[in-house]
């Protein structure tokens, strides 16, 4: 099996090269070695490698810079997934692309399902959405929505962010009204390699750890997973000032992934395995 791997120095991507080094021919894409926003470049790059997979976990994630950098946003997010689709229909690779919860306007009460209409509230979130239309031109692509990832070789996420806080005795500032479905970047790699293995049909998916929690709760669940006073800040998605709004409700159903053969473990677990392998 030949591996096209894209946004390779980053967390998902690194996670990826960790797993997949030995077992199988991997070729690793980042920006220095290939410019996704470049235009004319992936078509022959891609028809020069013939793989059998592409794992695109490239993106343009600078949620706020991207409200003054649309064309950036899209250049990257959906213009580059399009030629990197038109690409895998050329030679016969099967894409599995990457997006997010920020598809979705936040409104909800309960877990969004992939059935669920979509509404982005900002440029970040509109990209990645046309983003997923033009990854699906491609026969049997897998888009796989995550959120709020963490862990892995290259993680600087929200939760390493609290999870350093406090270890070093110094308070965290979390949210008490965004409520998430956190994803170990393990578990979402783990999830992919099991949908490409079993065949599983083309569509969208939710690949995020089961169960739904505050960033407060889980900075409480860190804090006892450590043994370390809890030493949180409340902050309300009000009360700062971001020049793009975030989603305040998107955890995801996982329901569809878990048909599909690839269950993802609750996130209480996944956050306890984290903090083993940093300890």
């Amino acid at each position: 099996m030949r591996y096209l791997l894209t946004g390779a120095a980053g967390q998902l991507g690194s996670a990826f090269r960790a797993r997949l080094a030995a077992g199988v021919e991997l070729t690793a894409w980042t920006r220095e070695v290939v410019d996704l926003g470049a235009e004319g470049v992936i078509g022959p790059a891609v028809a020069a490698l013939r793989p059998d997979v592409i794992l695109n976990c490239a993106a343009y994630n600078q949620v706020d810079r991207a409200e003054d950098d649309a064309p950036g946003a899209m250049a990257v997010n959906a213009f580059a997934v399009h030629d990197l689709a038109r690409a895998a229909a050329a030679c016969g690779a099967r894409l599995v692309h990457y997006s997010t919860d920020f598809v979705f306007d936040g409104l909800g009460a309960s877990p969004y399902t992939e059935a669920d209409a979509t509404n982005p509230q900002s440029v970040y979130g509109q990209s990645k959405l046309v983003g997923e239309w033009l990854a699906l031109s491609a026969p049997d692509t897998l888009v796989l929505r995550v959120e709020s990832l963490f862990g892995g070789p290259a993680s600087r996420s929200s939760v390493d962010r609290i999870v350093a806080s406090l270890r070093a005795g110094e308070p965290a500032r979390v949210f008490v009204d965004r409520i998430v479905s956190p994803s170990f970047v393990d578990d979402v790699v783990d999830a992919t390699l099991g949908l490409l293995a079993s065949r599983a049909p083309g569509g969208v998916y939710h690949c995020v750890n089961s169960g739904q929690t505050t960033w407060q709760g889980l900075g409480e669940a860190v804090a006892d997973l450590l043994g370390v006073a809890p030493r949180l800040v409340p902050v309300h998605v009000a009360d700062v000032v971001l020049r793009a709004p975030r989603p305040r409700y998107c955890a995801l159903s996982n329901a569809k992934i878990a048909a599909a053969g690839a269950a993802m473990p609750p996130w209480e677990d996944a956050l306890a395995r984290h903090l083993r392998s940093l300890l």
